[in-house]
């Protein structure tokens, strides 16, 4: 099989240069175009960027020239992987799927857009139904293949609804879900970010914007499909309350969860325990490269999950559980450990790519 062309826009920053990292050397897709801000474009890749990454930069990236972020510059793509910023992402990624291209999101833009996918690859890469039926239908009346987004979530949100979503395949909708975050500081990008006297020694207990994603993400997430095979039905049934700080980790979103499940009396712990360990996601059975081996490791040491320790776990593309215990306001509660920069961010995007492949849309 002959490699996907690959485009990456905000190449240059902190998602960029992740998205980068991922693609240099994947069996699937090749490095094709790098788009940036017209200062940068005309450049070679490696003059342009001010690279943040503790590995060096791919030789795939470092010879090839910036190019201004403009559809055309792109047409000749597969897929274009979105790092931007929100304040330049909307009128970008539009413009580029107005021209028939696929464009996988990093920003929050169209996240809320009732026909937009929000997908976190290890828990409901059904709501790609949506896309497969768009592409029949224009298949079936001889019509141009269509452009189109796909959103990957918030950081924080995607290791909250990976161990959500496996229970609640288990065992049917929580009712309740009450989540404390303590954020590594790599989640708020390189520039304007965290200035390093407001976080050493300190937590700040407010990220703009943070809560409202989390509480409202998760239940599209965990929602449906409609009938139609055309929107999204939310999983309002869901009741969600957020807590968002910034932590001086590195990278590595540590979060603190109590929930409660519908359907009453609830599981037992050991069942509980067994539901996220036997949990296996859709890119797991599709042999998708970058799935994990395991979705979710459930650690039973009393200490753990920990950043430094348990954030690369298969590459950052797994979610760790641990603490799972009874919890005397709700059911259960347990702290979930996810890489905010690779399943939370152009991991997602790489994994839903790999998704897209494999289901036979890109």
């Amino acid at each position: 099989m002959s490699l996907k062309r690959a485009g990456v826009l905000g190449a240059t920053g902190s998602v960029g240069q992740k998205f980068i990292l991922l693609l240099s050397s994947h069996p699937q897709f090749k490095l094709h175009k790098l788009g940036a801000s017209f200062r940068s474009a005309g450049k070679a890749y490696k003059d342009a960027v001010t690279w943040r990454q503790t590995a060096t930069i791919p030789e795939s990236a470092t010879e090839l020239t910036v190019v201004e972020c403009k559809a055309s510059e792109f047409a000749d793509c597969d897929v274009v992987f979105s790092g931007l910023d929100s304040d330049a992402a909307g009128d970008i990624e539009k413009e580029f799927r107005d021209a028939g291209l696929v464009v996988l999101s990093n920003a929050k833009n169209f996240r809320r857009a009732p026909d937009v996918p929000l997908v976190v690859p290890l828990i409901n890469v059904s709501h790609l139904d949506v896309i497969a039926r768009r592409l029949e239908a224009v298949a079936s009346e001889n019509k141009k293949k269509p452009g189109y987004i796909i959103c990957n979530s918030n950081c924080s949100t995607a290791g909250l609804v990976v161990p959500l979503g496996a229970l609640q395949e288990k065992f049917g909708p929580l009712d309740i879900v009450v989540v404390t975050t303590l954020q590594a500081i790599s989640g708020a990008g390189f520039s304007p970010g965290v200035p390093g006297f407001d976080i050493l020694d300190n937590v700040v207990p407010y990220i703009s914007g943070e809560e409202d994603k989390l509480e409202w993400e998760t239940r599209k997430i965990l929602g449906s499909v409609d009938a139609n095979t055309s929107e999204f039905v939310l999983q309002n049934d869901t009741k969600v309350s957020a807590h968002c700080n910034r932590v001086p980790v590195t990278d590595g979103h540590l979060e603190c969860v109590s929930i409660k499940f519908k359907q009453q009396p609830a599981p037992s712990l050991e069942e509980v325990k067994r539901g996220l360990r036997d949990f296996v996601s859709e890119p797991q059975r599709l042999g998708c490269p970058s799935a994990p081996s395991h979705a979710i490791y459930v650690l039973e040491e009393e200490n753990r999950p920990q950043p430094r320790l348990d954030r690369d776990r298969d590459g950052g593309y797994a979610v760790s559980v641990g603490r799972i215990r009874p919890d005397p306001v709700f059911d259960y509660k347990f702290v979930v450990l996810s890489h905010n920069t690779v399943i939370g961010a152009a991991g997602s995007g790489v994994l839903i790519a790999e998704t897209l492949l494999a289901k036979g849309l890109l």
